[in-house]
């Protein structure tokens, strides 16, 4: 009877290591495109290597294979911790790893069960180091991933924003621009062909300066090194910019930007101040188009430039337009904006019936002389 018992306890007693390491030749030596894949189903099968494992660690303490085979087991359910740890999804790793670390940190209580009871505690403390390393081997790469992860949808949400405010700040600016033009150029086409003339003018240069703008967007998405069109407008642009919208509407705008003023603002501020300027404008068009006038205003103080773009009621109607969804983007984003730059935006009624658009940037420490 023992001699027909011993090859079969000695059996059991390896089945643990060999299904171990069964599983780690499994999944490596699947195809590269599909290994990765493999290493993340072996949360399953350490379990099960874990549960064989104290099983024979504590039924067969004397008649096992012995402690060294014992120490090759530990080694490879270590290993498949790692890997256990570094590629398994998140909900495996609660059924998973408690067997494993267990399976590790309890094998030698019975060979040292006639010993005192802090010398067994001893021996399982020692074993949990390395249980706890194998964890950590593959948590760390685990997470420098994740981090990655992140970074990378961090950036691309970045791009994204970007994107947003430059298809919103500049060519939808243009294409109301198209729309007002277009609409003025029906109403007087019959009456008065030349002024439908300079609106189709008009039209051209708008649309000219949508393309550019979205010429300007496809470059930002190939990279600062493909980068070959016009840097972003700035302040020296507020001047066409506030032509272009004179004439392309009903409402008359006015420009007050003192030389000083302009100088007191970095280039990163004065581009931002060019966007809220273009944003408060086109609102005005498509919110306000009966509005009579509007006013750009830059005050400057010792540490801060301010922008009030003002517009009234005003009493003739607009054009009739078709009504058209928005996204409402525009102002919180330039209000993220303006926030990150260290200054603040808000806009709300002004006046009888009018609106206000009051932006502060922070301005740029004058030069000292020598």
């Amino acid at each position: 009877m023992g001699e027909s018992t011993g090859p079969a306890v000695m059996a059991l007693g390896t089945l643990p290591v060999l299904t171990a390491a069964g599983a780690l030749v499994w999944a490596a030596a699947g195809p590269r495109t599909t290994v990765r894949r493999r290493l993340g189903r072996l949360a399953r099968p350490a379990s099960v290597c874990a549960v064989l494992s104290l099983i024979t660690s504590f039924a067969l303490p004397k008649a096992g294979p012995g402690p060294g085979w014992k120490l090759v087991e530990t080694a490879v359910l270590l290993l498949l911790l790692a890997v256990v740890t570094r590629w398994s999804p998140r909900r495996d790793l609660t059924w998973a790893l408690p067997p494993g670390v267990l399976a590790v940190a309890l094998w030698p209580l019975p060979l040292v069960a006639d010993e005192s009871f802090l010398e067994s505690i001893g021996a399982v403390a020692f074993w949990l180091v390395p249980a706890a390393a194998s964890v950590a081997a593959g948590a760390y790469p685990r997470r420098q991933a994740r981090r990655r992860r992140s970074a990378v949808a961090e950036a691309r949400r970045t791009q994204r924003r970007q994107l947003s405010r430059d298809l919103h700040d500049f060519v939808a600016h243009d294409i109301s621009g198209i729309v007002v033009q277009a609409q003025a150029a029906r109403f007087v086409a019959a009456t008065d062909p030349g002024q439908a003339l300079l609106a189709l003018e008009r039209i051209e240069r708008a649309g000219l300066s949508a393309l550019a703008s979205m010429d300007r967007t496809v470059e930002m998405l190939h990279g600062p090194e493909a980068s070959t069109t016009e840097p972003l407008p700035d302040l020296s642009r507020l001047p066409t910019l506030i032509a272009d919208f004179t004439s392309a509407g009903a409402t008359r705008a006015r420009l007050e930007l003192p030389p000083p003023v302009a100088r007191a603002l970095s280039r990163e501020a004065g581009r931002a101040a060019y966007r809220i300027v273009v944003e408060a404008l086109t609102n005005i068009r498509r919110h306000a188009p009966g509005a009579s006038h509007a006013t750009v205003v830059f005050t400057a103080t010792a540490a801060t430039v301010e922008i009030r773009v003002t517009n009234d009621r005003g009493t003739r109607p607009g054009p009739a337009r078709r009504r058209v969804a928005r996204g409402g983007l525009g102002l919180p984003s330039l209000t993220e904006h303006t926030r990150a730059l260290g200054g603040t935006l808000s806009a709300g009624p002004h006046g009888d019936g009018g609106w206000r658009l009051t932006a502060v940037l922070p301005a740029t420490p004058p030069k000292e002389t020598p």
